[in-house]
């Protein structure tokens, strides 16, 4: 059960990170590339740089939570399943009841032959 949570506040981290890339790209070619890029000479990182970067950011995580969200899936607990064992759990079959027959099977036979 710890590593299960564990992987789903994993999980959680990184969605919030996936998120925040996708969001400083811009689908036109601007978003956090323009604001790197600008038009000074010094750049750290050149427009084509950051948008392969992002792009390859975005990638790598979507990929990263597709091999945990599987991860805690096969760690996960079965709730259809028990744990307990068949042998070890008394069972006790409730008592058997006969009908009473008061009534004989047979009509009674009287005297007149009737």
């Amino acid at each position: 059960m710890q590593t299960f949570l564990f992987l789903m506040i994993i999980i959680i981290a990184v969605c919030v990170i996936l998120a925040l890339v996708i969001l400083s790209q811009n689908p036109k070619g601007g978003g956090l590339s323009s604001t790197f890029g600008g038009s000074g000479g010094g750049q750290m990182f050149g427009v084509q740089r950051t948008n392969e970067f992002l792009d390859k950011a975005t990638w790598t995580l979507a990929g990263i939570i597709v091999i945990l969200i599987i991860t805690a899936n096969v760690l996960m607990e079965n709730p259809y399943t028990t744990s307990t064992n068949v042998e070890s759990v008394p069972v006790e079959l409730p008592p058997v009841q006969t009908p009473a027959t008061d009534a004989p099977a047979t009509p009674p036979v009287d005297g007149s032959g009737n």
